[in-house]
C-alpha cells in the first residue's frame, strides 16, 4: 500500500467578495478567489514579482462563517485539498478548474488578531466541523 497526499495551504488576499449558494439538497457552499504574491531578485539584480490566482470552494458551516465575515481584500489562511472538476462548455468544448476545497481557515487582521475555523489541532481556537475527504460531494450538488 503506497501512502498519499492531497494538501493546499495558501496565504493571500480575497480577489472578490465571496458569493454564497446552496445545493440543491439544502447544503451551503461559498466560493471566492485567493491572491497570492512571491518576489524575488533575477540575475541582474532587478526585483522581480509574481502574483498567483487560486479558486477556493468550501461547504457547509465553514462557507456560511467566510461569506459573513470575509470581503474583497481580506487577508486569509486557508488549507485544504486540490480537486479538478471538468464539464462540457455551451460551445461543446471540455473545461477544467482545479480548486482548494477548504478545510480550515484562519482569518488574518491587522494588529495580530487571526481568528481559526475549520477541522485543525488547534484547541483553543473556535472549531467547526466541515465535510471530510471521505464525504461524497457530487458535481451536481455545485451549484455554479
Amino acid at each position: 500500500m503506497s501512502a498519499s497526499l492531497n494538501k493546499a495551504m495558501v496565504i493571500g488576499n480575497l480577489t472578490r467578495d465571496p458569493e454564497l449558494r446552496q445545493t440543491g439538497s439544502g447544503q451551503a457552499v461559498c466560493s471566492f478567489g485567493v491572491a497570492t504574491n512571491r518576489t524575488w531578485k533575477d540575475a541582474s539584480g532587478e526585483k522581480q514579482e509574481q502574483t498567483e490566482f487560486h479558486n477556493i470552494v468550501a461547504w457547509g458551516k465553514l462557507a456560511e462563517i467566510i461569506n459573513q465575515y470575509l470581503k474583497k481584500g481580506n487577508k486569509i489562511f486557508v488549507e485544504g485539498r486540490l480537486q479538478t472538476r471538468d464539464w462540457e462548455g455551451q460551445d461543446g468544448v471540455k473545461r477544467y478548474r482545479t480548486e482548494i476545497v477548504a478545510e480550515n481557515m484562519v482569518m488574518l487582521g491587522g494588529k495580530g488578531d487571526s481568528t481559526s475555523f475549520g477541522s485543525g489541532p488547534d484547541a483553543s481556537a473556535p472549531i467547526i466541523n466541515v465535510p471530510s475527504a471521505n464525504d461524497e460531494i457530487k458535481l451536481e450538488d455545485i451549484p455554479f
